[in-house]
């Protein structure tokens, strides 16, 4: 997914590291704070909860932001209006990269380790590349397929590490953690169609619109819920990982991450972008007293081992990570 450079004065590397820095952090503590809104809320409140406010907030950092010049674009596009094409597209890629990714990724932490999170949303290139192949983007060449069978043995050396068995709830959450994960793949992929279209902050803005509609029904069935239970007035724990997970991970971490793009190569900053689990991971452990174990560390490694090999070897095509 290729972003033309930005035109202007181009950010000094030390900017554009602890801009990196910042935003693998901000996706590090993502994990963090799911984990502390789960102790309070339910998953699928906690999950709906977070689409839909990063839907509105989106609103004013889309009207902001299109103002100016380094989303002149955005501004432009807005005033031209949309058709019920684009309105479709919107709506099908909110589906995907908003409801599905973020639904998924938050209620799969319900049930299954930070560390195994980490990992399986680090094997985001993975799905994007099965479905790129799928879809005719790409080919299915050998150096592809070892990196893509050393990266499966690592996520089974993981599966394995409290015995496979498709009644474990780590077993569960991780298979809804990578059912978002594919949910943001397909997202990558399909959006490849219109990336040259629709500029990255209307993209970013408008399906997190579509994603807070397709949601809103369930959250405010959950809201009721809570409501009805005498569990509304929460501990502001609960209420601070929400808003953490919808304002900076969600809304404000989509921009920066598009702004980082246009002074980057997708691939670039994808190499960045390993340092996620890794973080995640660090941050379970110090934080939430997550237990490590060499599986853990041997599963991680060959999976996102399996993913450089990959990245290592492929051209200018569909690239992009998986947001969590």
């Amino acid at each position: 997914m290729k972003i033309e450079s930005a035109s202007g004065r181009t950010p000094s590397r030390t900017a554009i590291a602890a801009s990196i820095g910042i935003l693998v952090t901000v996706w590090a503590l993502n994990f963090i704070a799911a984990k502390i809104g789960l102790v309070f809320l339910p998953p699928l409140a906690l999950a709906s909860f977070r689409v839909v406010i990063a839907g509105v907030v989106m609103v004013p950092v889309y009207f902001l932001c299109s103002r100016f010049e380094v989303f002149a674009e955005a501004g432009h596009r807005r005033r031209q209006g949309f058709t019920r094409s684009d309105l479709w597209v919107f709506l099908y890629l909110g589906f995907f990269g908003v409801t599905v990714n973020q639904m998924c990724f938050t209620m799969g932490l319900y049930f299954t380790r930070v560390s195994h999170a980490a990992v399986i949303v680090g094997l985001g290139p993975i799905y994007i590349l099965v479905l790129a192949v799928v879809f005719g983007l790409e080919r299915a060449t050998g150096h592809k397929v070892v990196g893509m069978l050393i990266a499966l043995a690592g996520v089974a050396v993981l599966a394995s590490e409290n015995g496979i068995s498709v009644h474990s709830a780590s077993i569960e959450g991780d298979a809804i953690t990578m059912t978002g994960s594919i949910g943001f793949a397909m997202y990558a992929v399909l959006g490849k169609r219109t990336a040259g279209k629709y500029d990255s902050l209307t993209m970013t803005a408008f399906n997190h619109f579509a994603g807070a509609l397709i949601v809103l029904p369930v959250a405010l069935r959950e809201a009721w819920l809570l409501h009805m239970t005498g569990r509304w007035y929460l501990l502001w724990r609960a209420w601070a990982a929400v808003l953490y997970m919808a304002v900076f991970s969600s809304a404000l971490a989509y921009v920066f991450y598009f702004w980082l793009l246009r002074y980057l190569e997708a691939s670039q900053l994808g190499a960045f972008t390993y340092l996620l689990p890794v973080l995640a991971t660090v941050l379970g452990i110090l934080w939430l007293g997550e237990q490590g174990s060499w599986k853990q560390v041997l599963g991680g490694l060959m999976a996102l081992g399996g993913v450089y090999w990959i990245e290592s070897g492929r051209g200018p095509v569909v690239k992009a990570n998986t947001v969590p």
